[in-house]
């Protein structure tokens, strides 16, 4: 459901199965050689809300929400949009990658103590 190709500029789907997507954004520029591992954009596609901790099987209920996340960095994330499918989820992770790429995504409002090295990589590389 979720093709490269649909994407917003400069992302990729990283990891897709049944439970899950994750789509990265930029690997070739934040590869960690110029900026920490931690610093690579990503959307998660995923049945009930991630957490950090990994967790056994997973026993959801059948009308459990699908959330749509961006990630900055671990602790750094937009709210999630909540969706009732995996197809309506996976259209809007590609909505959200496609306003992410035209620049339309306040990420500098998400930090709470902001690299400046960072957002100026990614106002190059989204035209803001």
């Amino acid at each position: 459901m979720l093709e490269e190709s649909a994407l917003g500029d400069g992302w990729r789907v990283w990891n897709a199965d049944d439970e899950r997507a994750i789509l990265a954004y930029r690997p070739d520029v934040f590869d960690s050689a110029a900026f920490p591992p931690e610093c690579l954009p990503t959307i998660y596609v995923a049945r009930g809300r991630r957490t950090r901790r990994p967790e056994g099987p997973r026993n959801l209920p059948p009308d459990a929400p699908w959330f749509v996340t961006l990630y900055l960095e671990p602790d750094v994330n937009r709210d999630p949009d909540a969706y009732d499918t995996r197809a309506a989820a996976c259209e809007g992770a590609i909505d959200l990658s496609r306003r992410f790429a035209d620049g339309a995504v306040d990420y500098r409002g998400l930090y709470q103590v902001p690299r400046e090295s960072y957002f100026e990589k990614l106002d190059e590389l989204t035209g803001r």
